[in-house]
């Protein structure tokens, strides 16, 4: 809440993981809430949970966040509805399991382009609202893996080191906003669906590293920051571990890194060479579900629907 009046909250990758969580914290606390993902029947479940659980309402708004047009029309969606936004939390993800030289080209360059590209969308269309209000908060989730290279997973981690870069870029360039704030959150291994559900052509399913967080955790992080925007929230009880072995004794972090990787981030579960959810949106397929294990891709934008408590 702000002073007497519920927050409008605008979450990107809302249908599942950290979003799908994210978007359950805000309407606990009767948020209005404008959600986008690629994949529709998912997201409109979620809007749908939102308002049982409290939200004073719920909108549903596919969205590709490669699709600037899209993403634009998502905040003005918000804007007709609620004539402001408080707060932009922009989750949406994809991954692959190769190295760069085996991945194919259109794999490679989503995973890149969704982080970076989307990123840069999502602040194209929100920070103007902002400067405007005078007031605005701007939560881009990263990752640990935006700050420590892991072989085998090379798109995501360009595209998170590239995210985490255009948001230090963005925190500068609105340093001028006293009331704009752009902040990071970044999880280490999170319960999501994003390991098995993303692009693979090692042969074994993906899997989160233990210690492995709930999504839920990620959540109460970002709605702190409603309240007490700061510029970069770690969550998970590794990472600092991690980020302190790469920095400070880089030899010995690049000898482990790689059998680490192989023996604690990939299954031994099989699994045939896929696109995974990158190319195209898994929503209502077989296997397709939010909670850990799983997560999602684009489709182009349909008409929003809206749920009031």
């Amino acid at each position: 809440m702000t002073g007497d009046r519920p927050l409008v909250v605008v979450i990107t990758g809302a249908s599942s993981g950290i979003g799908l969580a994210t978007a359950e914290a805000f309407a606990r606390d009767g948020a209005h809430l404008v959600l986008a993902a690629r994949g529709r029947s998912r997201l409109v479940r979620t809007a749908e949970t939102c308002v049982r659980v409290g939200a004073a309402t719920a909108i549903a708004v596919p969205t590709d966040v490669l699709d600037a047009d899209a993403v634009a029309q998502l905040i003005d969606t918000a804007l007709v509805l609620h004539e402001r936004i408080d707060m932009v939390v922009h989750s949406a993800m994809v991954m692959a399991y190769g190295t760069i030289e085996e991945l194919p080209l259109d794999v490679l360059t989503t995973v890149v382009d969704t982080a970076t590209h989307g990123t840069a969308h999502v602040a194209r269309s929100s920070l103007p609202v902002f400067r405007r209000q005078e007031a605005g908060t701007l939560v881009l989730v990263t990752s640990l893996l935006a700050s420590v290279p892991v072989p085998g997973i090379g798109a995501y981690i360009t595209g998170k080191w590239g995210m985490n870069g255009l948001a230090k870029v963005l925190q500068l360039e609105t340093a001028d906003a006293p009331g704009v704030r752009v902040c990071t959150v970044a999880p280490g291994a999170v319960d999501t669906p994003i390991y098995r559900q993303a692009a693979n052509v090692v042969g074994r399913f993906g899997r989160p590293p233990p210690p492995v967080d709930p999504p839920e955790k990620v959540a109460r992080a970002i709605v702190r920051l409603a309240e007490r925007p700061r510029k970069r929230i770690s969550v998970g009880l590794a990472n600092t571990v991690v980020f302190l072995g790469f920095r400070l004794l880089p030899p010995l972090y690049d000898h482990l890194v790689g059998p680490l990787y192989d023996r604690f981030a990939l299954s031994r579960e099989p699994v045939g060479a896929t696109t995974g959810n990158v190319l195209a949106s898994l929503d209502g397929r077989d296997g397709d579900r939010p909670e850990g294990g799983a997560e999602e891709a684009p489709s182009s934008p349909t008409r929003p629907e809206a749920l009031a408590g």
